[in-house]
């Protein structure tokens, strides 16, 4: 893959703030050492609401980033909607295991979510290491038993705060090549 290319996804008001994906952007190409690109245009998500749970249907989504990406690329969709699959009330993001597509979300990263007040650092590093997550999984990488490893699963905002940034050394080995990730479809956390 020659970079990865970073995509808005969804309506006005789903949008990452330009600021939030300018330093999501520094981040990735620190982390996977790959130039970073903006997509083009935006992803429609309109097929994917589901308004009985007023939430996105990740799936959905995932399957509009994959219609839309070069193959030469990993595409990461960022949004702020809130992100469901329909067997969880909810997920961070989704990705394709070893495909080149993912999804991210910052609804549910955001302190103001749970009645607090906003923390701009936080909700940097939580997209940071959603984002990180998910791209891990168009590596081959499935969730990870180092819990201080990005690739530790993190079903709350709890257990995403105590996980790092970067990749284990086993995890790292898979992202540059020179280990073998498993094989599988599309996967949800």
């Amino acid at each position: 893959m020659r970079a990865i290319r970073l995509a808005t996804v969804g309506p006005a008001g789903g949008h990452a703030p330009p600021a939030m994906v300018d330093a999501l952007e520094r981040e990735l190409r620190r982390i996977f050492r790959l130039p970073c690109e903006r997509h083009p245009g935006s992803i429609d998500v309109e097929a994917a609401w589901n308004p009985g749970r007023g939430q996105y249907y990740s799936t959905e989504i995932l399957s509009r980033l994959v219609e839309a990406a070069p193959a030469d690329v990993r595409m990461l969709g960022v949004t702020g909607l809130d992100l469901y699959v329909p067997v969880l009330t909810f997920v961070f993001g989704e990705a394709q295991l070893e495909g080149n597509c993912a999804l991210v979300s910052f609804h549910r990263l955001r302190e103001e979510f749970y009645g607090l007040p906003p923390n701009e650092r936080l909700l940097a590093e939580r997209l940071v290491k959603e984002a990180v997550h998910e791209l891990g999984h168009t590596f081959g990488l499935r969730h990870c038993d180092n819990w201080r490893c990005v690739m530790a699963s993190s079903h709350g905002v709890e257990l995403l705060d105590v996980k790092g940034a970067e990749f284990c050394p086993a995890c790292a080995r898979v992202v540059r090549g020179e280990g073998v990730g498993p094989r599988g479809a599309f996967h949800s956390k």
